[in-house]
C-alpha cells in the first residue's frame, strides 16, 4: 500500500489528532482492571487468570511491535493504522462470543493475542510519521499521540463500567459491553486512517502554521530528516545504545507499571490501620489519579524534553523515581498526601518515559527506521509489564504469609524497584553518539553528519 503523501497545503496539526484516535482507542487496555471482577463472578476464575488477557495483550504488544515495525516503516501509517483497527477490534469481536458461549480461551485469545497484534501496531503506527512531520519538536509530537495511550483508561473505564451496570455483569451482559467497544472503536480508529497523511515534496516541517516547508524533501521524507545520523534498524539493534535504551525503558516501566496495577489495594493496605482508612471508591478515584498523571506525563515531559534535553529528562525519571520510591517505603504511611504525590510524580514519570522514547532514537538512530526500531525497543514493555506486576504481588504474597500487613507487604518490593531505577540511571548515563560505521550509506540515505549533536 503506498502511503498517502500529503498535498500542498495540508497542515501536519491534522497527523496528531489522526494518531490520538488511535492511541485514546487502544489506551482501553489499562482499563482491563473493570472487567476482572464480572470475569471472575460469571465465570469462576481467580484472580490470576482474569488477569491473563491483558499479559498477553502487552506481550504481544511488544512482539508485533518488534516484527512489524520494519513492515511499518515499508508500508506507511495508513496501512498500519488499518491492520491495528482490524485486530483491536476483531479481538473485542472474539472476546465477546468467547463471553456470550462462556469459552474463556476465545476471550483470552481474542483480546490477548488477536488484539495485543493491534495494540502494538497501532501504537508505533504514528511515531515515524510524526517525527518526520516535526523535527522541530518530536518529543512534543510523539507526547500528543502516546498521551491518548495513557488517557484511553479515563474513558473506557467509566464508560465500560456503565455499560455493565446497564446490560448486566453476567456473561451475556459482558459480551454485549465487548461488542459495543469492538464497533465503537472500529469508527473511532477510522478517523486516524483517514487523516494520516505523509510528509511530500511540496510538503513538511516548515515554520509555518500549515507545515508548508519551502525546501522540499523526498516522497514521505521531509528535507530535514536527511539530518543527523541515520541507522537502519538492522543496525541499531547491534549498537550498545540500543541496548542501553532497552534497560532504560525496562527499568522505568517494571517501576510504573508495578504500582499502576496494584494501585488500590496498595494505598488501601497503607493506611488500613490508621485512624482514617481509605475506602473503595477513595482507593478507586486514587487509581483514576494515577491514570491522569500518566497521560499528563506523557505530554508535559516529553515537551519538557524538547529543551532540556532526552538524556536530562531521563535522569530525572529515573533518579527522582528513585527517590519518590524511597519517600513512600519511609513515610508513605504516616502521611496520605506524601504517598498521593509521590505515586502521581512516579506514573506521570511512567507516562513521560513512553513518550519521550522515540524521540530519544531519533536523536541517536535518525528518522530513517526510527518506527522499525520503536518497535524493536518496545520488548522491553513485554518484560516489563509481566516483571512489574509480578514483583510486586509476588513479593506482597509471601510477606503475607510470614505474618505480615499493611505497609510491611511492599517494603521489599519498593527496595528492589528503587534498585531497577538505579540500573536504568546508570543505562542512562553509558548512552553516547552512535559511531558513524553504523550508519547508512549516502546512497540510501541523504549523507550522515558524523558531528551530530549527541542526546543531552
Amino acid at each position: 500500500m503506498r502511503p498517502p503523501v500529503a498535498p500542498p497545503g495540508w497542515s501536519r496539526w491534522l497527523v496528531p489528532p489522526a494518531a490520538l484516535s488511535v492511541h485514546l482507542s487502544i489506551g482501553q487496555a489499562y482499563a482491563w482492571s473493570v472487567f476482572k471482577p464480572p470475569l471472575e463472578s460469571a465465570l469462576d476464575l481467580s484472580g490470576t487468570q482474569s488477569a491473563l488477557p491483558f499479559q498477553l495483550g502487552i506481550v504481544m504488544l511488544g512482539l508485533s511491535a518488534a516484527f512489524g515495525g520494519t513492515l511499518v516503516e515499508r508500508n506507511g501509517p495508513r496501512w498500519a493504522m488499518s491492520v491495528a483497527l482490524v485486530c483491536f477490534t476483531s479481538g473485542f469481536l472474539l472476546a465477546a462470543l468467547g463471553a456470550e458461549t462462556r469459552q474463556y480461551w476465545l476471550i483470552v485469545f481474542g483480546y490477548g493475542f488477536v488484539g495485543g497484534i493491534g495494540l502494538g501496531i497501532g501504537y508505533i503506527s504514528p511515531v515515524s510519521t510524526l517525527i518526520k512531520w516535526f523535527p522541530d519538536r518530536p518529543g512534543m509530537a510523539t507526547g500528543i499521540a502516546i498521551m491518548g495511550f495513557g488517557g484511553g483508561a479515563l474513558i473506557a473505564s467509566p464508560w465500560s463500567a456503565r455499560m455493565l451496570e446497564t446490560f448486566g455483569a453476567d456473561s451475556s451482559g459482558i459480551a454485549l459491553v465487548f461488542l459495543v467497544h469492538g464497533l465503537s472503536y472500529a469508527v473511532f480508529m477510522a478517523l486516524g486512517v483517514v487523516l494520516v497523511r505523509v510528509p511530500g515534496p511540496s510538503t513538511g516541517p516548515g515554520a509555518g502554521a500549515e507545515g508548508t516547508a519551502e525546501t522540499p524533501g523526498g516522497p514521505g521524507v521531509p528535507a530535514a530528516s536527511g539530518t543527523g545520523p541515520q541507522v537502519s534498524a538492522r543496525q541499531a539493534v547491534r549498537t550498545p545504545q540500543f541496548w542501553c535504551l532497552w534497560v532504560v525503558l525496562c527499568m522505568n516501566v517494571t517501576a510504573g507499571i508495578g504500582i499502576l496495577e496494584k494501585a488500590a489495594p496498595m494505598i488501601t493496605d497503607f493506611f488500613a490501620d490508621t485512624s482514617t482508612p481509605v475506602s473503595a471508591s477513595a482507593a478507586a478515584g486514587f487509581v483514576a489519579l494515577l491514570s491522569a498523571a500518566n497521560m499528563a506525563g506523557r505530554i508535559g515531559w516529553s515537551s519538557a524534553s524538547d529543551l532540556v534535553g532526552r538524556k536530562n529528562v531521563y535522569r530525572l525519571y529515573l533518579g527522582a523515581g528513585a527517590l519518590m520510591y524511597l519517600l513512600i517505603a519511609l513515610f508513605g504511611d504516616a502521611s496520605k498526601p506524601l504517598f498521593v504525590v509521590c505515586a502521581l510524580v512516579l506514573l506521570s514519570f511512567y507516562g513521560g518515559g513512553f513518550a519521550t522514547v522515540p524521540a530519544y532514537l531519533k536523536d541517536l538512530f535518525g528518522t530513517y527506521q526510527v518506527g522499525a526500531i520503536h518497535g524493536r525497543l518496545l520488548t522491553a514493555w513485554s518484560l516489563a509489564g509481566v516483571l512489574g506486576p509480578l514483583i510486586v504481588n509476588w513479593v506482597a504474597d509471601r510477606q503475607e504469609e510470614a505474618g505480615k500487613h499493611g505497609p510491611g507487604l511492599y517494603g521489599v518490593s519498593l527496595s528492589i524497584m528503587i534498585g531497577l531505577l538505579v540500573v536504568g540511571f546508570v543505562a542512562n548515563e553509558l548512552i553516547r553518539p552512535v559511531h558513524p560505521r553504523h550508519h547508512v550509506r549516502a546512497s540510501k540515505e541523504p549523507a550522515d553528519d558524523a558531528t551530530a549533536s549527541p542526546a543531552r
